[in-house]
C-alpha cells in the first residue's frame, strides 16, 4: 500500500470518528424537555441534599471532577454567573464526580458560592441518566423552574452559551 493511500484510509476513518463522536455529544435534549429525575447527594459536611431542594428555580447543574481542566475552567465563570443570576431564581449547583478529600483540598483554593455535593464515581452513573452518553466531564444540565431539563452540554460550557440559555427562561 502506498503512503498516500495510508493518509487517505487515516484521514477518512478520523472523519468518520468525528462525526461520530459529534452525532453522539449533540444535545438531542434541547428539542423536548423532559422532568428531571430526582436524586439526593450529601455535601462536604455530609449532609444529604434533595434536589427537590430547589425546585422552582432555574437550575445549572454541573458534574465536575478536581482533576478536569476544563471543569476548573468554568468554576469561576459559574460563581460570577451565581452571583449575578441568583436573585433572579437561578441556582448552580456542583456535582463533584471525586472523592470528598480531593474535593475539600480543592475547595481551600477557591471560593464557590453555590452548593458542592459529592457524587464519586456513582454521579457518572447520574449523569449518564441525564444524556450524558459519553461520560465527558464537565457535563452540564439546565432545569427550568418547572422542573424539567431543557438542555445538556457534553463538555466546557462558555459564558456566552450559558447565558443564552438560561436568559430567556428568566
Amino acid at each position: 500500500m502506498k503512503p498516500s493511500e495510508l493518509i487517505i484510509i487515516v484521514a477518512v476513518l478520523a472523519l468518520g470518528v468525528g462525526l461520530t463522536a459529534r452525532f453522539i455529544m449533540s444535545p438531542a435534549e434541547n428539542t423536548r424537555p423532559t422532568p428531571l429525575a430526582e436524586f439526593s447527594l450529601p455535601d462536604i459536611s455530609d449532609k444529604q441534599h434533595n434536589s427537590n431542594e430547589w425546585q422552582g428555580k432555574i437550575r445549572v447543574i454541573n458534574f465536575w471532577a478536581t482533576w478536569c481542566a476544563p471543569c476548573r475552567k468554568e468554576i469561576p465563570e459559574f460563581i460570577a454567573l451565581q452571583e449575578k443570576y441568583a436573585a433572579k431564581n437561578v441556582q448552580f449547583i456542583g456535582i463533584a464526580v471525586d472523592d470528598k478529600t480531593a474535593v475539600i483540598d480543592y475547595l481551600k483554593t477557591i471560593n464557590i458560592n453555590y452548593p458542592i455535593l459529592i457524587g464519586g464515581d456513582a454521579a457518572m452513573v447520574q449523569a449518564q441518566q441525564l444524556g450524558n452518553r459519553i461520560g465527558a466531564l464537565p457535563y452540564t444540565v439546565i432545569v427550568n423552574a418547572q422542573g424539567q431539563v431543557i438542555h445538556q452540554q457534553a463538555g466546557e460550557f462558555s459564558t456566552e452559551e450559558l447565558v443564552s440559555v438560561i436568559k430567556p427562561l428568566l
